[in-house]
């Protein structure tokens, strides 16, 4: 990335534009992607600029999904996702969609539409205390309340969005500001392309901080690494993946962690906390532990249990309000996850040699270790029992998925079944959950947003037939862009994760609100104009899969998967579930 672009002394030249214009003209100056949207009166000026420029600009049917849209196309890019919206509903129809981006640390930059400040507070058309409602769910929201600082600011969003810990800025434009005009500079639009992508700034741990940490695991007899969605949000995957193969440290991921070492890799432990393979026992065997990018939330840890007390914990974060929340760490490596990692390898100096021989009995029980689950639970993933078995689904998925290919997950039990079972191939983001807010409706949106940002690449999409129903209006936005890609419907007929919750709780046929009438979807897409396919038997899986990766276009898979709830959540080490009072087992 270049430095900043210092404003030329010599005059420039001048125009008279809108404040829409100049919004548009500053996207384009950052080299914004695609921008989704719905319109209305208060964002006009904005759409014309979006057409005059020729901005990369469409509609969606609802501002949400053009919020996760922008999400996931930050999340593969890097780079900042785009979403506007008009006054009242429009704006309020982003917030579940903020709250993911918030979480998740993505950086977006969303403008809306407000109401005229000459006749605010008058029972306007669609008014509401709209920045109050999106100020908590947004990183930073900037009110415009100048024409000539419109410049200014949406430099200030840009800048906001890919620092620290990334997130959504919203910038709200009174109508009155967005339709006047205004004579600009040219330099009024120089802008510095760090804030194009993030991470836009790094910075390092302290130093003696970083050699406490090496001396620490220097001497530890069974580390392991806990790697979260941070260490994608630097950029980090493959740094980490190299300094656990110079130490011979295994690692364990979150679900927004999944490809912070390529799950295939012999030192990757596999998904820890509620659900997991053999990392939470080897964490729990573990004496030092190294917690990279990770906030330890509630599913992360199995709710504040994992890693248990006693241990000693080094944590690697961009933020420093993480550092204690949930539990307290040894050491604090206050930074960027690319750099820390870099300073403790170099920490660690000639000591690595001899810590990756003393540390190779551990590295080898790794892939023993998973050979052995993958034994003892080789009856679900291989399964033929119709209908059809959601860890088969996922064992197909990870036949037929290539190396450079992208799983989109939904919330719910989508993610958690991809988030056990699937595997990436090499370092980096190729799981794209929605775990920041874990709301459902992500699946159809979140491809678009993918296949958006890597144009050539496979992208796979898990929903659930509940959250699919929220979102199909958008199955028309992704055959009029003509994207490639494919949504799997995990059709079972129900809120699936509702259903298994009141089952595991309440006991057996003990379950209310939670049933669907039996949907057809690959019908449905027939019906948008894409490609249906639907599945019934689980010997068609592969060649389905791989048909609908081969078709232009949007292509919905609708695979019909067990009705029990007993079998719904993935429970594949096959524990049996002791509830007491007061538990949360999923």
């Amino acid at each position: 990335m270049s430095s900043t672009i210092a404003e030329t002394s010599s005059p420039s030249s001048t125009r008279t534009m809108s404040g829409g214009e100049a919004i548009a003209r500053m996207i384009r100056a950052f080299g914004g992607g695609p921008m989704f949207g719905m319109g209305g009166f208060q964002v006009l000026p904005l759409y014309e600029a979006a057409r005059e420029l020729g901005l990369s600009h469409h509609l969606i049917h609802d501002e949400r999904n053009a919020v996760f849209v922008a999400d996931a196309y930050a999340k593969v890019s890097g780079r900042v996702g785009l979403a506007d919206a008009t006054v009242g509903p429009g704006a309020t129809n982003m917030l579940t969609a903020l709250a993911e981006a918030l979480n998740a640390g993505s950086p977006l930059v969303c403008v809306v539409g407000d109401t005229h400040r000459d006749h605010s507070w008058k029972n306007m058309t669609q008014e509401s205390r709209q920045v109050d409602a999106l100020r908590p769910m947004c990183k930073e929201l900037i009110r415009v309340e100048s024409i000539r600082r419109i410049p200014e600011l949406m430099r200030r969003a840009f800048a906001v969005a890919t620092t620290g810990r990334p997130g959504p800025v919203v910038v709200d434009v009174p109508e009155d500001l967005m339709h006047d005009t205004f004579e600009f500079s040219d330099s009024d639009f120089v802008v510095n392309p760090a804030y194009e992508a993030a991470p836009a700034l790094r910075s390092r741990p302290d130093g003696d901080s970083v050699a406490r940490a090496a001396d620490l695991l220097a001497n530890a007899k069974q580390p392991i690494v806990l790697a979260g969605g941070g260490v994608h949000l630097s950029g980090a995957a493959q740094t980490l993946t190299d300094f656990a193969r110079a130490t011979n440290i295994p690692v364990a991921h979150t679900l927004t962690g999944k490809g912070a070492i390529p799950c295939v890799d012999p030192l990757s432990a596999g998904l820890f906390g509620r659900y997991d393979r053999i990392a939470n026992g080897l964490i729990e065997q573990s004496d030092v532990v190294l917690v990279v990018g990770c906030k330890l939330g509630e599913i992360a840890t199995k709710r504040y249990t994992v890693p248990a007390p006693g241990k000693t914990v080094i944590h690697l974060d961009i933020v420093a309000e993480e550092f204690g929340r949930t539990l307290q760490p040894e050491v604090m490596l206050w930074g960027d996850v690319k750099l820390g990692l870099q300073d403790l390898m170099a920490a660690l100096g000639p000591r690595v040699a001899g810590l990756k021989a003393r540390l190779q009995p551990l590295a080898e029980s790794v892939p023993a270790r998973m050979s052995k689950w993958r034994e003892e639970v080789s009856g679900r993933l291989y399964s033929d029992e119709k209908p059809i078995s959601v860890a088969r689904l996922i064992t197909e998925i990870n036949k037929v998925l290539p190396e450079d290919g992208i799983l989109v997950a939904d919330g719910g039990f989508a993610a958690h079944w991809a988030g056990l079972l699937f595997d990436t191939k090499r370092a980096g983001r190729g799981f794209v959950p929605d775990r920041g807010f874990a709301s459902i409706g992500y699946g159809l949106p979140g491809a678009i947003g993918a296949a958006l940002a890597a144009p050539g690449r496979t992208v796979l999409s898990l929903t659930g037939d509940s959250g699919f129903c929220m979102v199909l209006g958008d199955l028309e936005t992704a055959a009029r862009l003509n994207l490639d890609f494919t949504v799997v419907v995990v059709n079972n007929a129900a809120s699936g994760y509702v259903k298994a919750l009141q089952h595991l709780v309440y006991g057996a046929g003990k379950h209310i609100s939670a049933d669907l009438n039996e949907v057809d979807f690959a019908k449905v897409a027939q019906a948008f104009n894409c490609t249906g396919i639907r599945v019934e038997e689980p010997g068609q899986l592969e060649s389905a899969l791989r048909q609908a990766m081969a078709t232009k276009g949007p292509v919905v898979v609708d695979v019909v998967v067990t009705r029990d709830p007993a079998k719904m959540l993935p429970g594949v080490d096959s524990r049996a579930a002791v509830i007491k009072k007061g538990d949360r087992i999923a």
